[in-house]
């Protein structure tokens, strides 16, 4: 039984971290009163704690607490004994190195997969996809490898943005991106955009947050889902 809620920003314009999806990760997380929050995505060292920091005051006014992995001794005890887990956003790169370097990519996926609930914003939703591939960051470091935790069966393409067409901007767009991607990988994916995310429940898969998606799939014209499309079809 999944439980995961891949949410493509932690913030919106005008917002604070996370308040957008509070209410909705308050029912999400019902009757979880503490949770392992993973900060690989932002360098180490002091910034762990800040991050860390500024995850718990969010969730402090859910009445949830939180913990940083970096502060057990064996991050894998800890995802094993977690009773939810949360990844943050970043630099995706960075946090995919981290994940291979501390041996979490089997071992999250084991849990997840059994029912711990699992919450991404950003890159740590980016993960969840087969591959990392559509990220929109910076390559800063080289991870061993692109695949990522695979608990769902398309890539993400989190922070989508549409072509802005009175932008003078000649460079090329996200869609464009992720069409090139297809020149060489034929898995689906699904651009969210800020705001929106997909609640994962059992073999269903919800668009929530009263946004459309936009799905490409190689060899195919973008589509655009709406909001609460079941996309367990991919």
């Amino acid at each position: 039984m999944k439980n995961i809620f891949i949410a493509s920003t932690s913030t919106v314009h005008g917002k604070g971290y996370l308040e957008y999806a509070l209410p909705a990760l308050k029912d999400f997380f019902k009757g979880v009163t503490e949770i392992l929050f993973v900060p690989y995505a932002r360098p180490g060292g002091i910034s762990h704690d800040v991050y860390t920091k500024k995850a718990s005051e969010a969730f402090s006014l859910i009445g949830i607490k939180i913990k940083g992995i970096h502060e057990f001794e064996n991050p894998s005890d800890a995802v094993k004994k977690a009773t939810g887990i949360f990844i943050g956003g970043g630099n995706t790169f960075l946090l995919v190195s981290q994940l291979y370097k501390n041996e979490l990519i089997d071992v999250i996926k084991e849990v997840v997969s059994q029912g711990t609930p699992y919450l991404g914003t950003s890159a740590g939703s980016v993960v969840t996809g087969l591959s990392m591939q559509n990220t929109n960051d910076m390559p800063i470091i080289y991870p061993p490898s692109f695949s990522t935790l695979g608990l769902l069966s398309f890539n993400v393409n989190a922070h989508y943005l549409d072509p802005d067409p009175s932008s003078k901007h000649m460079g090329e767009t996200r869609a464009t991106r992720i069409n090139e991607f297809h020149f060489v990988e034929n898995i689906p994916v699904l651009g969210l955009r800020e705001g929106s995310w997909l609640l994962v429940q059992n073999d269903k898969i919800i668009l929530k947050g009263g946004l459309s998606a936009r799905l490409f799939l190689q060899g195919k014209e973008a589509q655009e889902f709406p909001d609460a499309t079941d996309f367990s079809f991919l």
